[in-house]
């Protein structure tokens, strides 16, 4: 059976509560890492689709996608869409998907459907990023099963560290049954407002219980960075002048020297 290439990265951006930046962290990380030169695939696994809208491909336009990929034996081959972004592609999400919920429940190999579609043709990326749903359900377990690792895109609000709780747990159990490898490759502050008091408390805590997994970047609240999506296109493209986009650059650049250490150091600048 063929395998992945030992430099792909598989990442997870998962966060089980709504409206944190999960999806415009995927879309623009990705964007990022492509234009320096990698090799990056997005697996649109949320049945919203909306990492699908924010690369441009409308639903109109979608064929065969992650569904296919998880229950038809379709290869990666067979689904990926380039994007309008050189070396993105992205394996788009469908209505489809959101029935796949109840029909995981009855079929093999049920929590293995992503990891065994992906280690069977995912040979040509040097990073995949998947795209999460907004819950902790049985797709969410297949994409953590399938990675190396997760990032979370954590909002600095009340609830943001009780909400990781739950995240947590689930990690722990995914290493202890299904995929001992996994790690947490990283946490992203998102929708950061300097003028607001509690996001530096939040901060300060979540760097205090995590260390050094939380990059120093943070993504400020940023209205381009909102606007983008409607455009079907990153924030990186709509507007690469704005503090949403230097932001994500920045990002990018860090995960570089996480994920890639040998990569070229003209390649990190690049990215920051």
């Amino acid at each position: 059976m063929d395998v992945l290439a030992p430099r792909c990265k598989i990442i997870s951006v998962v966060n089980q509560k709504g409206g944190v930046g999960k999806t415009t962290t995927t879309v623009n990380l990705a964007t990022a890492m492509a234009a320096v030169g990698k090799r990056v695939l997005v697996v649109d696994a949320d049945p919203q689709g909306n990492a699908s809208t924010g690369m441009g491909i409308q639903r109109a336009e979608r064929g065969a996608g992650c569904y296919e990929l998880m229950f038809d034996g379709m290869s990666v081959e067979d689904v990926a869409v380039p994007t309008i972004i050189p070396g993105l592609s992205v394996i788009t999400s469908s209505a489809d998907l959101a029935g796949a919920e109840i029909q995981l429940v009855t079929t093999e190999r049920r929590e293995y459907r992503m990891k065994d579609a992906l280690d069977r043709s995912a040979k040509d990326y040097d990073v995949v990023f998947i795209d999460c749903p907004p819950s902790l359900n049985l797709i969410t377990l297949n994409a953590l099963i399938a990675s190396d690792s997760i990032l979370v895109p954590l909002q600095p609000e009340f609830y943001a560290l009780e909400g990781m709780t739950s995240l947590l747990q689930t990690v722990e159990a995914v290493r202890a049954r299904f995929n001992p490898q996994l790690e947490i490759q990283g946490v992203v502050l998102t929708m950061y407002d300097k003028r607001n008091s509690l996001s530096d408390a939040v901060a300060r805590d979540v760097r205090a219980y995590f260390g050094d997994k939380v990059y120093e970047t943070v993504i400020p609240r940023n209205v381009r960075v909102s606007e983008a999506p409607s455009h079907g296109k990153p924030v990186l493209l709509y507007d690469l002048k704005c503090p949403g986009s230097r932001a994500y650059m920045q990002l990018a650049g860090e995960m570089l020297k996480r994920e890639f250490p040998a990569a070229a150091e003209d390649d990190i600048k690049q990215a920051v």
